[in-house]
């Protein structure tokens, strides 16, 4: 009989429930009517899904588009690429994807660019559906 053993994590590696729980300590999470709220005030939402999850799964109106893989470029004030809207680091961004994971770890990381207003939607574009709130087909 053969035993598979894990190897020992590297000394001050992180394992990504860690991770998360440090990244969501520093977020003032919203719940799917509270982010419509600060949409209403004038807060960006801000899609960061694939292209595949939004076809399969619908949007929220008015939510700006931006995916994972280059949303710090895109909010960066101090970026070339950084998008017209994004030029503030006092800017309110509400960040979501399907279920609300990757969105707290993508709005802390805006954070750490300086956007200190930065935050994440509860429970994703799925928690903002089961609200009943305005869905794109």
């Amino acid at each position: 009989m053969s035993v598979h053993a894990d190897p020992a994590a590297p000394a001050g590696s992180r394992g990504i429930d860690q991770i998360l729980a440090e990244a969501r300590a520093r977020l003032t999470r919203l719940d799917a009517t509270e982010a419509a709220a600060a949409q209403r005030d004038g807060a960006l939402l801000v899609d960061i899904r694939p292209a595949a999850q939004r076809a399969a799964h619908g949007g929220i109106p008015g939510a700006l588009i931006v995916e994972r893989n280059v949303l710090e470029w895109r909010f960066d004030p101090r970026s070339d690429a950084r998008l017209p809207q994004a030029g503030r680091y006092d800017l309110p961004v509400v960040v979501f994807c399907q279920e609300g994971y990757t969105s707290s770890l993508a709005a802390a990381a805006l954070q750490d660019l300086g956007l200190h207003r930065a935050t994440d939607l509860t429970g994703g574009f799925a928690a903002w559906q089961a609200a009943g709130l305005p869905v794109t087909a």
